[in-house]
C-alpha cells in the first residue's frame, strides 16, 4: 500500500484553546517564561502584523518570519524555527540559534544541541553580534497585502507602522480592515455598527435591522382592512374597536345569529333582521325555561347586545315576546322540579366518574414515565459500556469517522475557531487509553494558517494502575487517501517521557497533548481522495513500550522539506 510520508518536527501543544485571540499555532511556540524588554527595532510588533499591539508584547519571540528578497541564505536560518535568526547566539559546536530557540530547546528536551546531540548548556551560549548586524542588514518585503516596498530588515517596523496597506480588526466584527478605511468601515460599511431605530430612538447593530423592523411598538403599518396608517401598538386596539372594515359577529350571535359583517354594515344589518333575531331570543327563553334557568341568565348571556341595537329589540319584545316566555318558564320550573334535579344528579355522577378515571390516567403516565427514564438510563449505561469495550479491543489501531468535514471547512473559510475530539482508544487490553485532537487554523493564524492540526492526548483508562507511566512508544498518524491508490499523508513521531503530555493523567483528559501544527494544509485535501462522501478518515496506530526508561534526548529535530537542511552553520 502506498503512502505519502513527510518529515517534520513535532510539539506539545495545550488543548485549552486560544488566549485573548491567539491561534493554536501561536500558543504552541510559548515558552515558559517571557524574555526581557527588546531593541526597539526588535520589538514584536515589527514582523506579526493584523495583531493587536497588546497579544503582540505575550508572544515569545521565534525567528523573523518575513519574505527575503534576495531569499535567505541558509547560514542565515534557525535549525529550530526555520526562520531568520533572532538574536544570533552561537554555541561552543558551532551552530547558531535564535536565543529563544535554543533556550526553550535546552528547558524542554534537555542540555543538548538539537543539531549534533552535544552536551550543551545555557551558560555556555554566547551572542553572535556580527550574524545579528547582517541579518538586520537583509533586504526585505512589505508582508501587507498590496504593497510592494523593500527595505532593511531593521526598518521594517517603522515601515509597518505608516504603511497605507496595513490592516487591523475591526472592533465591532473582528474583520480585517486597512488602517485607512478603518473609519469608513466603522460607520458605513460593518454589519455590526449600531445604528438607532428612527421610530422609536432604540440601539441595534445593522445586521439586526431586519428583526427590529418586524418588532419595533412605533413603526409605521397598515391595517389588513382599511389599509390606514398606525402606529403598530394601536393595530390591535383598532380592529377589535375602530376599523370599519374589521369583521365581526352579530350582537344576537349569543342567542344563535350566525351572520359576520364589516363592522359599517352592522346597523343595518340590525335593521334587516329585526324579526329573525326576536325569534332567536324567543327560542333562546324557551330553552331555558325547560331548563329551569332563571331570566337573569338570558340578560347575562345576552349582555353583548349594546344599548343601541336594544332599543327596538326592547320595544318589540316589551309588546309581546319576554312576559309569556317569562311566565312559561316560570311555570315549567314549578312543575317540573323532580326532573331538573335527576338530571343534575345524573351530571354529577358523570363528572365525579371521569374525575377518578382522569385520575388513573395521570398516575398511569406519570409511572411509565418514569420507567422510560429508567430504561433510558440503562440504555445509556450499556451504550457506555459497549463503547468501551470497542476501545479496549482496536488492539492500538484507531480509525477516527469525521463525518460532516464540509460543515468544518465553512466555519474554518469564515475565522470560527474549530476543535474536535475523538473517541477514546486503548492501545492494548491491559493498556493505554488515548484520544486525538483535530484543529482547523484559520485564515488568518500566523505561520500556519489553512493547515490541520493533529495532537494525541493521554486519558483516565480502566488499567491505569497496571501501567508504567510515563507512557513511550510510537505513534504514526494519518490521513486516509479513499482512493484505490491509497497515498495515505502519515506522520511518524516517538514520545518524550520528560513532557506533561506523556504523564499519568489526573483528570479526564490530559490537558496537554503530543503532535503536529502543520499536519497538512487544507489545500492538498483537493489533490487526493482524502474527503469522501463528507467524511475525512484519521488512523492513529500505537506502539506502546512498557518499561521504565526515559530517552531523554529525543529524536534529532528534523526539517520541514527538501530545502531544508538538518544543520546550519
Amino acid at each position: 500500500m502506498a503512502r505519502c510520508e513527510s518529515n517534520k518536527s513535532w510539539e506539545e501543544d495545550s488543548c485549552e484553546g486560544a488566549v485573548g485571540g491567539l491561534s493554536e499555532c501561536a500558543l504552541a511556540m510559548m515558552g515558559k517564561e517571557r524574555e526581557s524588554p527588546l531593541s526597539p527595532s526588535e520589538s514584536p510588533g515589527t514582523f506579526i502584523s493584523g495583531t493587536s499591539t497588546s497579544l503582540q508584547t505575550t508572544v515569545p519571540l521565534q525567528g523573523y518570519d518575513v519574505e527575503f528578497d534576495p531569499p535567505l541564505e541558509s547560514k542565515y536560518e534557525c535549525p529550530i524555527c526555520l526562520m531568520a535568526l533572532r538574536n544570533a547566539i552561537q554555541t561552543p559546536c558551532g551552530h547558531r540559534f535564535c536565543k529563544n530557540c535554543i533556550e526553550k530547546s535546552i528547558r524542554d528536551t534537555g542540555q543538548r544541541c538539537p543539531v549534533d546531540n552535544e552536551m550543551l548548556s545555557e551558560d555556555q551560549l554566547f551572542p553572535d553580534n556580527f550574524a545579528k548586524r547582517e541579518i538586520l542588514s537583509l533586504t526585505v518585503r512589505c508582508p501587507n497585502s498590496g504593497c510592494s516596498d523593500k527595505m532593511e530588515l531593521r526598518h521594517l517596523e517603522n515601515h509597518l507602522a505608516q504603511c497605507e496597506f496595513s490592516t487591523v480588526p475591526c472592533p465591532q466584527c473582528q474583520q480585517s480592515v486597512r488602517k485607512s478605511h478603518l473609519d469608513q468601515h466603522k460607520t458605513l460599511e460593518c454589519q455590526r455598527r449600531p445604528v438607532s431605530c428612527q421610530d422609536c430612538a432604540e440601539y441595534f447593530v445593522y445586521e439586526e435591522r431586519e428583526l427590529h423592523e418586524q418588532q419595533c411598538p412605533f413603526a409605521s403599518v397598515k391595517c389588513q382592512y382599511c389599509e390606514m396608517d398606525l402606529i403598530r401598538d394601536q393595530m390591535d386596539c383598532h380592529c377589535d374597536t375602530e376599523c370599519p372594515k374589521a369583521p365581526i359577529a352579530c350582537n344576537f350571535s349569543a342567542f344563535g345569529c350566525k351572520e359576520m359583517m364589516q363592522r359599517h354594515n352592522l346597523a343595518q344589518h340590525m335593521q334587516e333582521f329585526t324579526q329573525m333575531h326576536m325569534r332567536y331570543m324567543a327560542e333562546f327563553l324557551r330553552g331555558l325555561s325547560l331548563n329551569g334557568t332563571t331570566h337573569k341568565s338570558l340578560w347575562t348571556l345576552g349582555s353583548s347586545v349594546s344599548a343601541d341595537d336594544q332599543g327596538p329589540v326592547a320595544s318589540t319584545s316589551a309588546s309581546s315576546g319576554p312576559r309569556p316566555d317569562a311566565s312559561f318558564s316560570g311555570n315549567c320550573s314549578s312543575s317540573q322540579p323532580s326532573e331538573v334535579m335527576q338530571r343534575l344528579r345524573e351530571m354529577d355522577g358523570r363528572l365525579v366518574k371521569q374525575d377518578h378515571q382522569l385520575r388513573e390516567l395521570i398516575i398511569l403516565k406519570e409511572t411509565q414515565a418514569g420507567q422510560l427514564a429508567e430504561l433510558r438510563r440503562r440504555v445509556s449505561m450499556l451504550e457506555e459500556t459497549v463503547k468501551e469495550l470497542e476501545a479496549q479491543h482496536c488492539n492500538g489501531t484507531f480509525v477516527w469517522r469525521l463525518r460532516g468535514f464540509s460543515v468544518h471547512l465553512r466555519n474554518q473559510e469564515a475565522g470560527l475557531p474549530v476543535v474536535e475530539h475523538s473517541p477514546g482508544f486503548y492501545t492494548g487490553r491491559p493498556g493505554y487509553k488515548l484520544c486525538l485532537r483535530l484543529h482547523l487554523q484559520t485564515p488568518t493564524a500566523p505561520r500556519c494558517s489553512n493547515y490541520i492540526s493533529l495532537f494525541v492526548h493521554t486519558m483516565q483508562g480502566a488499567f491505569d494502575g497496571l501501567l508504567t507511566w510515563p507512557f513511550q512508544g510510537t505513534i504514526r498518524l494519518s490521513i486516509l487517501d479513499q482512493s484505490p491508490e491509497c497515498q495515505h499523508h502519515t506522520e511518524v513521531m516517538e514520545t518524550k517521557p520528560d513532557l506533561q503530555a506523556f504523564q499519568k493523567p489526573t483528570i479526564q483528559r490530559n490537558p496537554k497533548g503530543f503532535g503536529y501544527v502543520t499536519f497538512l494544509h487544507l489545500n492538498q485535501l483537493t489533490q487526493r481522495a482524502f474527503v469522501k462522501d463528507d467524511i475525512l478518515l484519521i488512523r492513529c496506530e500505537v506502539t506502546a513500550r512498557f518499561d521504565n526508561t526515559f530517552h531523554r534526548e529525543g529524536p534529532t529535530v528534523q526539517p520541514r522539506g527538501p530545502e531544508a537542511s538538518v544543520s546550519r552553520d
